[in-house]
């Protein structure tokens, strides 16, 4: 790819993230390039750097060597200069915009690139996520943290998120009135804890639902009630109502 085209990718990807309705800005999410436009059209690349928070349903239809609904099409290829580096029981601060809210759940998870399916469970579940109607959205909706599995929860991560590529922690959200769904990615490698230690021994991190700002306890599987059509793509054999 020539220099100038690069810079535009720059550019417009700058500029991607102040519009529309919703994305990762930290940590580094991936972001549009050649090589998904090799794989899902340069009409989709194009969209999306003009706008990086459209849902991924403006990019349908998607050719079939589109994989759409892993990080709205976003490939590893584009992104190896942003991987991250993480451990387990690390807290990763996230940080994210949104413009156009649409409400309906959302959830931050570890996911196997290869199958497109969650390890474990979800690390972060909002039963309710950026409500328009409110007449603010809650601060945990734009900065949240989640915490990274530990014990044999760890030990799963690591086994499948050693080389750069195999997993990325995905925020998920869908706008249920909307019907949009919005992905960002943050490809990231494991470690595990050393033989013997305490993250290494303590049980796995259960995760934490919240609801328009309010901290809630354990959640016992994907805590939606009504049937989502992306969300149960994404949760089947998971969810629990």
């Amino acid at each position: 790819m020539g220099k100038s085209l690069l810079l535009a990718f720059a550019a417009l990807a700058a500029a991607a993230t102040v519009s529309a309705h919703g994305n990762i800005t930290s940590p580094p999410a991936r972001l549009p390039g050649a090589a998904m436009a090799k794989a899902c059209g340069q009409t989709g690349v194009t969209a999306v750097l003009q706008d990086g928070t459209i849902p991924l349903e403006n990019l349908l239809p998607s050719p079939a060597s589109c994989q759409l609904f892993l990080c709205r099409g976003a490939v590893f290829a584009d992104n190896t200069a942003r991987v991250q580096t993480f451990t387990a029981g690390q807290v990763i601060p996230f940080t994210a915009i949104i413009p156009i809210p649409h409400e309906g759940p959302a959830n931050v998870s570890i996911v196997n690139t290869a199958t497109n399916t969650i390890i474990g469970t979800p690390l972060l579940v909002f039963d309710s996520y950026a409500d328009e109607s409110l007449p603010a959205l809650p601060a945990n909706n734009t900065a949240f943290s989640v915490t990274l599995p530990t014990g044999a929860g760890a030990a799963a991560v690591a086994a499948n998120c050693a080389v750069a590529g195999a997993c990325v922690l995905q925020w998920f959200w869908f706008g249920t009135a909307a019907k949009q769904t919005y992905e960002s990615c943050v490809d990231f490698t494991f470690q595990a804890a050393a033989a013997g230690s305490a993250a290494n021994t303590a049980a796995p991190v259960p995760a934490v639902v919240q609801s328009n700002g309010a901290a809630g306890g354990v959640v016992q599987g994907f805590g939606v009630t009504p049937a989502k059509r992306w969300v149960n793509r994404r949760f089947a054999g998971r969810e629990r109502h």
